[in-house]
């Protein structure tokens, strides 16, 4: 059985930092979050090991849990306005993860080409333009406004309105992408889903990574943020900034900022060696707007490209 990921949704408009059961414009988060997703799901996890796609009753509501998902009805994650911090939905994680269990190999075609999978691709792309070559899989929420090149975008992931995501570029399973954000030619934006609870990739409104830049293991791309080509950032990543040389919190872009990998010397028994880190090389003013030329030049004086 096919899942039905093909019907048309309206649009709720759903900005990054704001829970998916919320109103548009909501800033009011209260302190336990309740998935939007049926309290069935949990139901299912807690018996995953004997379900097989012969389980009809589960499939439908497993399916119907994903297609919310594809829906931008629910999503994996977000940042809760109030505390500034991620709330992972446990359930969502959950119904992408069940869907392999009761969902059958298939096979499909696209023109020429042939693909073997249990998740099929998308089908639903109101007021997204997705250049041949573009691949986005079942699950992935895509908001209007949002222009894919030649890339990849996996189960799970969210990609905000106005977002660009460029040739090659990869956005991970459950990865969230905010609105207005350009990744850059070949940029890797790493996925998780398992355990549950883990914490995804988050890139919020108005950031820009360079090409080749890599973000994964939970890291956090806040707002406004511009990180230089072929930047690697991770959870443990170590955050300096250039002018002060304070350390700042590890595994995250500050808002606002121009950031680059950088190299600080470390010493262990065999020699000191350079380990990576982000540096900040400046302070934006919220709000300032991305221009590309500027952001080439202070880059280059320090022998980085955007």
């Amino acid at each position: 059985m096919r899942p039905k990921g093909g019907q048309t949704v309206p649009h709720r408009g759903l900005r990054f930092g704001r829970p998916p059961s919320g109103p548009v414009g909501s800033t009011a988060m209260t302190t336990s979050f309740t998935s939007p997703l049926p309290a069935t799901i949990d139901q299912l996890w807690e018996r995953r090991a004997e379900l097989t796609p012969d389980d009809t009753e589960a499939r439908d509501a497993i399916v119907g849990a994903v297609d919310e998902l594809d829906a931008g009805k629910a999503r994996v994650a977000f940042v809760d306005p109030a505390t500034d911090e991620v709330v992972v939905d446990e359930r969502a994680k959950r119904s992408i993860l069940l869907s392999f269990k009761v969902l059958g190999m298939e096979e499909s075609k696209v023109g020429d080409f042939y693909h073997h999978d249990r998740i099929p691709l998308k089908t639903r792309f109101d007021g997204v333009r997705v250049v041949p070559g573009a691949i986005a899989r079942w699950g992935a929420y895509l908001a209007p406004g949002v222009v894919l090149m030649p890339s990849f975008t996996n189960f799970g992931a969210y990609v905000g309105s106005g977002t660009m995501v460029d040739t090659w570029a990869t956005v991970g399973s459950c990865a969230q992408v905010g609105e207005n954000v350009h990744l850059s030619g070949g940029v890797g934006i790493g996925g998780v889903l398992e355990p549950p609870q883990a914490a995804p990739v988050i890139v919020e409104d108005d950031a820009f990574l360079g090409s080749r830049s890599m973000v994964v293991e939970g890291a956090r791309v806040r707002r406004g943020a511009k990180l230089g080509a072929g930047t690697l950032l991770t959870s443990s990543t170590r955050v300096f900034d250039a002018q002060t040389g304070e350390e700042l919190k590890r595994g995250e872009a500050p808002a606002w900022s121009v950031c680059v990998t950088a190299n600080r010397v470390k010493s262990f028994p065999g020699g000191d060696f350079g380990m990576p880190c982000l540096l900040v090389l400046k302070r934006l003013e919220e709000g300032q707007e991305h221009d590309k030329l500027a952001l080439n030049e202070l880059l280059r004086e320090h022998g980085v490209n955007a």
